[in-house]
């Protein structure tokens, strides 16, 4: 047997059969490549509490890819797995990718009604990207085939039964059904979905759609996948993670609520109300309460140790460092490891501590700090690039001529010293930033030289009129004085 824990608060659960044999994970991938990650959009109601349930959402994701391949295989154990043991969380829209395929299954549970869950998943068609984020985005979808195509036998006649649907099931839509859109489902969710779409397949696309996720049209879906202008590679991902609306009618990093230094975030609530109406705080994709971000490469002919690669890193997308931790290594980087640290207490040990260290840092001068983040960051992980590429070569090589435990060992002890060095790369940074940024100044060390150079970069002209537009003659000096005035010395800096 193997226990159950929820995996967002750790309550224990129960208990179910612990397979025959179970394959290696690190993170959301395994030593096959196979990757699951997932997105929470509740559902309606009456489905989102199924208290015989043993399986919760993060245990379906675990217990699969222990137990499954292929994305096609997966599908079938997550659909047994709550057939058999019920369905204990919200509705969850999961990714589901291998090396050769990639899915898209949205699911809720079937509440107190009975044990189980309805689910459909679409394939994403070659060639196409797919995203979602907290909305179910599969609507109808075809009956017939199998191979782009799978759902519960029950997922229409469980509607009609419970007096959810009464049309045909020609024209039966998950999402219109188990998960319908509202304002903050669109402006605060499908929003994310439609800047990648953007991103990757243009503004001509995608920008049609504007009217839906402002949330005035919200008729107006978006399509389930876009075909992109170019390949992209998992460095392009990682990028777009970062993303902030930049570029879009609803960039949010110019207007007074990024204040004085265009911080592109907005502190919970999601909302607020000024005058009687009321308002939304924007939310990108990179954002602070992240907890841990990453992308799976799914290699095809590439060995079990290296396959799945997890381009892994904690805290906001924008400000971490993807590293890359393949789905067959045997230990973690000590720094990474679940369990070091927790979230009321600061770490010094913990790599996700450190990570927000630095970022919160930045949230305070993000116009000034943000571009030194970024540009370590790319540096590193266009390093780690080539270095991946060595080692695949290597464990390839290995691999081939049956030193299997050797090739596991090399790829374990890469990722190790990896996840291990950037802590310490981080650590450091951290130190450097603060000194760097002390005080509101900018500091640069100049060769041969005791002080460094220090500039006082200000608010920025924009800021400094909006002081004076709603001051007025507070902080003005008289004009038959301005000839006079003189700023205070410059302290020396020792």
């Amino acid at each position: 047997m193997v226990d159950v824990y929820d995996w967002d608060t750790g309550h224990y659960i129960g208990k179910i059969p612990q397979a025959t044999e179970t394959y290696n994970v690190v993170g959301n991938v395994n030593e096959y490549g196979l990757a699951i990650g997932e997105t929470t959009y509740g559902g309606i109601a009456q489905l989102q509490k199924q208290s015989k349930g043993l399986i919760d959402y993060g245990s379906l994701i675990y217990f699969t890819l222990q137990r499954a391949k292929t994305a096609k295989e997966a599908i079938t154990v997550m659909a047994d797995l709550v057939s058999r043991y019920g369905y204990y969380s919200e509705g969850e829209s999961f990714s589901i990718a291998d090396p050769n395929e990639a899915w898209v299954m949205d699911f809720i549970g079937k509440g107190e009604y009975e044990l189980g869950a309805v689910w459909v998943a679409m394939k994403v068609p070659d060639g196409h990207v797919s995203a979602h984020a907290n909305q179910a985005r599969i609507r109808t979808f075809p009956r017939n085939d199998p191979a782009n195509c799978r759902y519960s036998p029950d997922v229409v006649s469980f509607a009609r039964a419970h007096g959810l649907y009464s049309g045909s099931d020609e024209a039966f839509s998950f999402s219109d059904v188990y998960a319908p859109v509202n304002f903050e489902s669109v402006r605060g969710c499908e929003m994310r979905v439609w800047s990648f779409f953007r991103s990757v397949a243009g503004a001509a696309v995608m920008d049609p759609y504007t009217d839906y996720v402002r949330g005035t049209n919200m008729t107006h879906r978006m399509p389930f996948s876009v075909k992109p202008t170019r390949k992209l590679a998992a460095t392009d991902l990682m990028a777009l993670m970062k993303d902030h609306l930049e570029g879009t009618v609803f960039d949010f990093s110019q207007d007074v609520g990024a204040g004085a230094f265009n911080a592109p975030y907005r502190w919970r609530p999601m909302n607020f109300v000024s005058g009687g109406h009321q308002y939304v705080n924007e939310r990108s994709t990179s954002t602070q309460q992240t907890g841990f971000v990453f992308v799976a490469q799914l290699r095809p002919n590439y060995p079990p140790p290296i396959a799945g690669l997890n381009w892994f890193g904690v805290d906001d997308a924008a400000c971490t460092v993807f590293a890359p931790m393949f789905g067959g290594m045997t230990r973690i980087p000590k720094n990474f490891a679940e369990g070091v640290g927790d979230i009321m207490t600061v770490n010094l040990d913990s790599a996700f501590w450190i990570f927000n260290l630095v970022s919160n840092f930045a949230y305070s001068r993000w116009r000034h700090i943000y571009p030194d983040i970024l540009a370590l960051a790319t540096k590193l992980e266009t390093d780690y690039v080539a270095e991946v590429a060595k080692v695949d070569a290597d464990v390839k090589v290995l691999w081939a001529s049956g030193k299997t435990a050797a090739a596991i060992e090399y790829a374990t002890n890469y990722s190790v010293a990896t996840g291990d060095q950037l802590f310490r790369t981080w650590f450091q940074f951290w130190l450097h930033l603060t000194a760097r940024y002390l005080d509101g100044d900018t500091k640069t060390p100049v060769p041969g030289e005791q002080n460094p150079k220090v500039e006082y970069p200000g608010y920025g002209a924009a800021w400094c009129d909006r002081i004076a537009k709603e001051t007025g003659d507070k902080y003005r000096v008289p004009d038959t004085e301005t000839r006079n005035v003189r700023l205070m010395p410059r302290h020396k800096i020792w």
